[in-house]
């Protein structure tokens, strides 16, 4: 197989358009070698890789901080309106490249490292992932972080800085073993530690009540310190901050410690008090309910808050008295989004500051809170919404529990006076749920104490308002909003995949990057033989970039002509990577009845990760391995058909698999995938779809024509006649042969030989006849439609002039799917900001 260019390679052939910036390449090399210099310690003369990398990330990071510091003082100048985004997950994946897109020094870099004779693909490869979050939710508010900055927004992204990451996935004889990932190891360019931040959290105590007002007293103090990352804007000079806290114990040794063991035991509580930030908890859709994660959850909401009130208070730039005390304006100043649920506490919070420390009454202190916090909700399903212990609660949080049952006091009673005597209704919208082991209900503190909730696809956003909180809408249905989720094209399209990104510019200019509904103008091209045959070519490009990526890293070899069939994602029942594999087992035993028919070669590659406690996950993990070892190893088959798992799937991993897949697996059974962002940088990398209607799925379809993505299976409303009706598994698999075939094969060991019983759970929860974690995913009631659907798939991909014109049809549908398009939703329509395209200037500009 003859090499592909590299995209260091590819970009020294392109035009020159975009080179802006080359004549910095001197400046650059001096303050690489600056950096260098100092990176090297006295008695080490030789630079390694690693410091080769630390001289670029300095050199790039030098040219950040100028404009970060112009971009805060006119944050202080202008005194806008702030939005602070809360998760407990940002997934940043790599900055070093994504910097230098955005600054638009990747060309003038390029030139420089290769005069100074080294490799800038190779140096970006030293850089570790910054992978702070487990999945869709995490990746999104990266993707929101570099949006809100494109479109000018004095945004604040607030989280945890996590000493291990996302566990890295190693695969040994087929089975999931999760490393941790000690990202922070080597030290970390990007990030700017600001200790005169550093802000108190307390925990545990007692509540007092007195004349002049309650006091949380006996409490355990953590200090929360804070690490900059500075964020920037597309081209425009803006760079905002996000802010990562980190606990630390606070120094005050009592002289009483000072006994043989007892200053030991001290020294060795201060460790446990900094445990707070050292682990993300690696479950993406199912709740935890573990006295660290909620410790977790009120450190970094108490620490920002702290954060948010100094900020207000604080005067414009240059002025040292403080000139806001009213907090009754708050609103009109600060926007906080909660990112899930997970940061809820937020409100109880802002309500014991307004009410125990600024001394408001309790109606002008809700009315702020409310006009300030707005919720996103990501997940309907039941196992994801968070509920914690009230006894966890009254020991860890003993005030807020007090302020949640005071609004829950409101607020039922307000409930009670709208519908008199419905005690069911109260029972099921009480924030407080009874029974058995009393529990908060995270999600309905966060409708009550928002002004705006929203779903993050249209589809999802209906069926909140239709069933799991049909209650709160049908109370405060102007609450309830849709905002579908995006992706930035910076990232996932201009850097990933530079060969489409170029391709695209060539016909229709570059101002699409900033405002991705241009994509529709590609429409004219579709019949265009040329723009065709540069886009198969771009595509083919990157499947061969790929084969040889896999070939490095995983010693695999591939067919890159055959079909590159990917799904990537978390493995969850709900997401059914098992319906993927009975395609992958009724496709490799058609080939072995009728080995000489005309078969469209498939390399179906399957990626991500299963959460460590999730044993049917990493059941499918191994099944997966299992079948691609028959399938692999069968000469019979040949290269028409070869399975991949793809071990550690994470940002660095997708930058480079998503640009080369022809087809792209979003199959989850409808009703359950709230949106989905992966089946969007799929789309705009020239993929096509096979999947159900279910999440953004419903609007790409619409956005693109239905007749160009390949969607099948039951929709919403037959999954509820299905689920009324009763789903017969065993109805399935005796009508349906090749059905039963593979379910046989898979509960009979011919996938796991040695071990005949080894997938026996796996085919009882396909069949639904026991339940670990799950509803009813109904694998086999879509098999039929699906597998149909997968031989249109083959048939279609034979036609490479038929197969590329849908895919332009999707590229140019693309458009609605960019975070920009969402962040400016939220600004007019939530946060009450108007988004700007203006440029500021830049450090060395005149003001």
């Amino acid at each position: 197989m003859s090499k592909p260019l590299t995209d260091q390679e590819k970009r020294k052939q392109i035009s020159v358009r975009g080179l802006a910036g080359v004549e910095n390449v001197a400046d650059l090399k001096t303050n690489f070698n600056r950096h260098l210099h100092f990176t090297l310690v006295k008695d080490r003369n030789v630079a390694t890789k690693r410091d080769y990398y630390f001289a670029l990330a300095h050199t790039v990071r030098d040219h950040l901080v100028g404009r970060w510091i112009r971009t805060q003082q006119h944050y202080y100048e202008k005194d806008p309106k702030r939005v602070y985004y809360l998760s407990l997950e940002f997934y940043m994946g790599r900055t070093l490249q994504n910097t230098m897109v955005n600054l638009a020094l990747e060309n003038a870099c390029d030139e420089a490292t290769y005069q100074l004779g080294l490799d800038m693909e190779e140096l970006q490869d030293m850089e570790e992932d910054a992978g702070l979050g487990n999945g869709g939710l995490g990746r999104l508010a990266a993707c929101f972080l570099d949006s809100m900055a494109t479109l000018g927004l004095a945004a604040y992204g607030y989280g945890i800085r996590y000493e291990f990451g996302i566990f890295n996935q190693k695969v040994v004889n087929g089975w999931q073993v999760e490393e941790a990932d000690d990202w922070l190891r080597y030290g970390n360019p990007w990030e700017k530690a600001r200790p005169e931040y550093m802000r108190p959290v307390h925990f545990y105590g007692r509540v007092e009540h007195n004349p002049d007002g309650v006091k949380w007293v006996d409490t355990q103090v953590i200090l929360a310190l804070p690490y900059d990352t500075p964020v920037p804007g597309y081209r425009n000079n803006i760079v905002n901050t996000m802010r990562l806290w980190s606990a630390k114990a606070p120094c005050e040794f009592h002289l009483k410690d000072f006994n043989v063991g007892g200053y030991i035991q001290a020294v060795l509580d201060k460790n446990l008090a900094e445990n707070i930030s050292r682990v993300l908890y690696p479950n993406d859709n199912f709740f935890e309910g573990k006295e660290l994660r909620l410790k977790q959850e009120y450190f970094v909401v108490a620490a920002t808050l702290q954060d948010i009130i100094r900020r207000f208070k604080a005067s414009k730039f240059g002025s040292t008295e403080v000139v806001r005390m009213d907090l009754t304006t708050l609103p009109d100043k600060v926007a906080i989004q909660l990112n899930d649920t997970h940061p809820a506490l937020a409100i109880p919070e802002l309500m014991r500051i307004l009410i125990d420390d600024e001394k408001l009454t309790w109606d002008t202190a809700w009315d702020i809170t409310v006009r300030t916090c707005a919720y996103t909700n990501h997940t309907v399903l039941p196992e994801a919404l968070e509920r914690w212990p009230v006894d966890l609660f009254q020991n860890l949080l003993p005030r807020h529990l007090e302020i949640i049952y005071e609004v829950n006091r409101r607020h039922l009673e307000r409930i009670s006076a709208l519908y008199p005597g419905d005690h069911d209704r109260l029972r099921r919208m009480s924030l407080v749920e009874e029974g058995g082991q009393k529990k908060i209900n995270m999600a309905h503190l966060c409708i009550v104490g928002s002004h705006a909730v929203n779903g993050v696809a249209q589809i999802h956003s209906d069926i909140i308002k239709d069933t799991v909180f049909k209650d709160f809408y049908d109370v405060d249905p102007q609450k309830f909003q849709n905002k579908t989720n995006g992706i930035t094209p910076r990232r996932w399209l201009v850097m990933c995949n530079p060969g489409l990104a170029e391709v695209i510019a060539e016909r229709i200019g570059e101002d699409y990057i900033r405002d991705l509904s241009q994509l529709k103008s590609l429409l004219k091209f579709v019949d265009d033989d040329a723009f065709i045959r540069d886009i198969a070519n771009v595509k083919q490009e990157n499947k061969l970039k790929f084969a040889v990526h896999l070939e490095e890293q995983f010693k695999v070899k591939i067919n890159p002509n055959s079909m590159f069939d990917v799904q990537v994602k978390r493995i969850h029942e709900y997401k059914r990577q098992l319906l993927n594999c009975l395609h992958i087992i009724t496709l490799y035993n058609r080939i072995k009845k009728e080995p000489n028919k005309a078969w469209t070669p498939r390399t179906i590659m399957i990626g991500g990760k299963a959460a460590p406690g999730y044993h049917t996950a990493k059941m499918i993990i191994k099944l997966i391995t299992a079948i691609g070892e028959v399938v692999n190893n069968d000469s019979v088959v040949g290269d028409r058909l070869k399975v991949i798992f793809l071990e550690n799937y994470r940002v660095t991993l997708a930058e480079k698999v998503i640009p080369a897949a022809d087809l792209s697996e979003q199959i989850s059974t409808a009703g359950t995938e709230a949106s989905g962002t992966g089946n969007m940088k799929f789309m705009l990398n020239g993929a096509l779809t096979i999947g159900t209607m279910d999440g953004a799925n419903v609007e790409m379809a619409e956005e693109a024509g239905e007749e160009n993505l390949f969607i099948f299976g039951m929709r919403v409303k037959d999954v509820e006649a299905l689920d009324k009706k009763g789903y017969d598994a065993l109805e399935y698999y005796n009508r349906i042969p090749e059905l039963k075939q593979a379910v046989d094969q898979i509960s009979g060991g011919f996938f796991s030989p040695g071990e005949p019983d080894q997938f026996k759970d796996i085919v009882k929860i396909a069949m639904s006849l026991f339940y670990l974690y799950f509803l009813d995913i109904s694998v086999f009631a879509d098999y039929e439609d699906y597998i149909q659907c997968q031989e249109k798939v083959s048939a279609l991909y034979k036609n490479t002039k038929e197969w590329t014109k849908m895919v332009i049809h999707n590229i140019a549908g693309c458009g609605k799917f960019s975070s920009d398009r969402t962040i400016g939703q939220y600004a007019r329509e939530i946060w009450g900001m108007e988004p700007s395209l203006e440029k500021i200037a830049a450090p060395d500009d005149p003001r």
